[in-house]
């Protein structure tokens, strides 16, 4: 693959890519020292740079195989970036989706006119079905990023973010399979190799580091992260030498520092993000010191279930420190869960819910534990509740 490949690309889907002005990210900058953007995809029509790539290789069939249709795999994103753009182009698709993916997402693909299958628990066991499909009926099998029409679609946005961001230094990108780092990372070192490209992926997702240090792709052996964009257990081959060859380091994240990055993007910047498209903002918060200015900072999706996003809201705020659990062990008598909430008062934290257990073997006959629920300013004000507490003479934990 080359820049000429990526340029033809961008003439291709012109028609269906919407050109977004990047965002400039105060808070990240202040941790950065240095100007920091936001780069909005998840604005993108379909929710996602998926519609990139899918659109891109969905114009390069020919009439005959346009005429036997199209199968995919994916949670999500590449779903709905598929069917769109099959729409668009008059193609009969199917999509193969896990068996957890979100309601949202099932909708917006059916309401492209796809017609979803669901298989398996992980984007690799539902391509294992769409390839059985396409083997059985003809249908053109798009991949979600290891082909070269894919990864061409996706490297479009590299092209985007030097015109944006002229003196770029820095590019962070979210990472699963790495189709759209691979095309990111080709497209910006093809025009400005001294640029810094950084692709991040979930702790609990992560195939690319010990990929890269085995020298091919490896497959993994379980994955647990929220962030089901980017829970892809093995690199495409193409992607992998793309990755290889140009891009400078693969960062991990946690789950807090997903939840809270979402959190941080939605109350900073108003924009909705779902997990996978928050990964590349997490790494950027959580070490600052490693990002060069300017930065562009990836947004990669915005589908998310909303039942998710109130748990990932809860789970962000709890991560920075604004939504704390308390465990406290109290005299079972009159008064004494008055005196704990006097002690949290005493700090004008909001107390959401409040639960009483009597029945545990580690509890003495006269006690009980009360479970408290408290929102906070952050993690210095979560700290004085818990020493108010303390003082106040209680056993209490945080969970």
């Amino acid at each position: 693959m080359t820049l000429a490949d990526i340029e033809r690309a961008r003439e291709v889907i012109r028609p269906v890519v919407n050109a977004f002005p990047v965002a400039n990210a105060r808070w990240l900058t202040e941790l950065v020292g240095g100007p920091v953007y936001l780069v909005p995809e998840n604005l993108q029509r379909a929710g996602s740079f998926k519609i990139r790539g899918a659109f891109n290789r969905l114009a390069q069939l020919s009439p005959e195989e346009k005429v036997r249709g199209v199968v995919a795999a994916s949670a999500g994103n590449h779903a709905q970036g598929v069917a769109l753009a099959a729409q668009v182009l008059g193609i009969d698709a199917t999509i193969f989706m896990p068996l957890g993916a979100t309601i949202p997402k099932v909708k917006a693909t059916q309401g492209y006119g796809a017609h979803v299958e669901f298989a398996g628990h992980s984007i690799d066991e539902a391509l294992v079905s769409a390839q059985e499909f396409a083997d059985r009926t003809g249908a053109i099998l798009i991949h979600p990023f290891n082909h070269e029409d894919i990864v061409a679609g996706q490297g479009t946005l590299g092209l985007e973010i030097l015109e944006k961001i002229p003196d770029v230094q820095t590019v962070v990108v979210c990472t699963g399979g790495g189709g759209l780092l691979a095309g990111v990372a080709l497209a910006i070192k093809s025009v400005r190799p001294d640029v810094t490209v950084i692709g991040v992926q979930a702790e609990g997702a992560a195939a690319y580091p010990p990929s890269l240090e085995a020298g091919k792709p490896i497959a993994l052996t379980s994955m647990t992260t929220m962030a089901d964009g980017i829970a892809v257990g093995r690199p495409g081959d193409i992607p992998f030498a793309i990755i290889q060859k140009y891009v400078d380091e693969i960062m991990t994240v946690s789950e807090e520092q997903l939840s809270y990055a979402a959190l941080s993007v939605l109350e900073r910047a108003k924009l909705i993000v779902e997990p996978a498209g928050a990964a590349a903002t997490a790494a950027v918060m959580a070490h600052p010191e490693k990002f060069a200015p300017p930065v562009a900072v990836v947004l990669s999706g915005g589908n998310v279930d909303p039942l998710l996003l109130l748990r990932i809201i809860r789970h962000g705020m709890t991560a920075g420190g604004r939504y704390l659990t308390l465990r406290v062990q109290v005299p079972d008598a009159p008064g004494s869960l008055a005196a704990v909430l006097e002690a949290v008062q005493s700090k004008s934290a909001n107390v959401v819910e409040v639960d009483h257990n009597r029945i545990d073997p580690h509890l003495g006959v006269d006690e009980v534990e009360i479970v408290l629920q408290v929102e906070t300013r952050g993690r210095e004000h979560a700290d004085l509740v818990l020493e108010a507490v303390r003082e106040s003479g209680f056993n209490v934990t945080e969970l």
